[in-house]
């Protein structure tokens, strides 16, 4: 995969990890909390997370030791 894709891709998910940082707080200040979807936005912020940093990992050239 070619970097500049991989930082695009990098990019458009970190957008995506700021916006659900947004609905939740939304969530969270909304009268009635839905728990259920608080929590199903949580687990997809965290899929994120880790598909990111596997992203960032391809970007890291591998030493040869």
């Amino acid at each position: 995969m070619d970097s500049e894709l991989i930082l695009r891709r990098i990019e458009l998910m970190r957008q995506e990890h700021r916006d659900l940082d947004s609905a939740i707080d939304a969530l969270l200040s909304a009268n009635a909390v839905d728990q259920l979807q608080v929590a199903r936005i949580k687990k997809r912020k965290l899929r994120l997370k880790d598909e990111i940093a596997m992203l960032e990992d391809m970007l890291i050239p591998d030493i040869i030791a």
